[in-house]
């Protein structure tokens, strides 16, 4: 009953009252990163979602355009702006995604959605990360997030699939808040800076 009717309830009506709510916040960002990325505030990519269904998530762009003079764009440490690092420091790019979850994209908690290149890497186990919508937040962000290893992080996407409840959820935001005010943990995207995942070699 949680899962298919009030977390989705929840979701549409709690993003849709917080999109509200942090507007101001969200307009001096828009303005701001506009500023630093030429014009381009907003970070668009695919990304897969419940039964792998592909969606386009929407974050704030933290780096900009750069390249080398081979035409290659540079490491992403160097095109970090100082805004973007700001912005990411304090976990504000994920704001935007609140409007992927009013549309259904995905829901505030949940496996965080990562590169479609990885679908193919999924070991059947893994693969039922995508047995849920991806969320803004998950149970791997507040056991680890970076500082874990791509497999341990995917274990605790399972375990959320395999006891997603009402309970489960509050504790998940509980600890992302004070998480996000500690700022730990929040240095880095998976699939952004972090090294990307290969697949897991088998045993």
């Amino acid at each position: 009953m949680y899962e298919k009717v009030i977390k989705r309830f929840a979701d549409f009506f709690v993003s849709l009252f917080a999109i509200i709510l942090l507007s101001p916040i969200l307009l001096i960002l828009i303005v701001l990163l506009a500023i630093a990325n030429n014009g381009k505030p907003f970070f668009f990519q695919k990304r897969p979602g419940k039964n792998e269904r592909i969606f386009t998530i929407i974050k704030f762009k933290t780096m900009n355009d750069k390249k080398d003079k081979d035409g290659n764009l540079l490491p992403d440490m160097q095109r970090i702006t100082k805004v973007g690092s700001f912005v990411r420091g304090a976990s504000l790019d994920e704001l935007l995604q609140l409007i992927n979850v009013v549309k259904g994209d995905m829901s505030i908690v949940g496996p965080r959605p990562l590169l479609v290149a990885y679908l193919p890497l999924y070991n059947k186990e893994q693969a039922k990360r995508h047995d849920v919508k991806p969320g803004i937040t998950g149970w791997a962000q507040v056991n680890g997030r970076n500082a874990i290893s791509w497999e341990e992080k995917f274990v605790l996407d399972v375990w959320y699939v395999n006891h997603i409840s009402f309970y489960t959820d509050l504790k998940i935001l509980i600890k992302t808040v004070q998480k996000v005010f500690k700022r730990e943990g929040v240095s880095a995207s998976e699939s952004d800076t972090m090294e990307r995942f290969m697949g897991t070699p088998k045993v």
